[in-house]
């Protein structure tokens, strides 16, 4: 497993830098491995503020309000037949996050900036690996639990998990 991952900021209000594009890089493959995702992988993770998020989800969602993450997928795969495990390569998909959430909902919630990127990257790519806790209410206590284990797996490695999210 590997992961190709493309980064745009589209934003002003917070240094996306080396550190912070790494953290979401640990994020991505930490799911990819607790998922135990084959191949080549590739994502593009877009960063934006609220103006900008609420711009696409209102295009692509018809909610005329900012959030804190989009998923785009590209691969159903159920429908298209795909085995995670296998070694072909995958356009995972598009991940948009507003910087400008993620730090009102790390303060609101008394962790840090880079814990709540992480989760939400982490959620962002349970998404693009099919969980739908939107529309699937089995889907959403199985998604829950995915993060759960995957933010444990990276706070091994990382400072940044001082409180658990759900």
């Amino acid at each position: 497993m590997n992961a190709k991952i493309y980064f745009e900021n589209r934003q002003s209000r917070v240094l996306v830098d080396y550190n912070l594009q790494m953290l979401i890089r640990r994020a991505v493959i930490a799911t990819l491995m607790c998922e135990r995702v084959g191949g080549l992988c590739e994502i593009s993770v877009t960063f934006t503020d609220n103006e900008g998020i609420k711009k696409i989800n209102a295009e692509y969602r018809n909610i005329d309000a900012p959030t804190d993450v989009l998923s785009f997928p590209q691969i159903d795969f159920e429908a298209d037949g795909i085995d995670f495990a296998s070694d072909e390569e995958k356009v995972l998909g598009d991940i948009v996050l507003s910087t400008e959430r993620i730090a009102e909902q790390a303060a609101e919630l008394g962790h840090s900036f880079e814990h709540e990127a992480a989760f939400l990257t982490v959620h962002s790519m349970l998404h693009l690996l099919g969980y739908d806790h939107v529309t699937c209410e089995t889907d959403e206590k199985e998604m829950i639990g995915r993060q759960k284990i995957i933010i444990k797996v990276l706070a091994k490695d990382l400072e940044y998990f001082d409180k658990e999210r759900d």
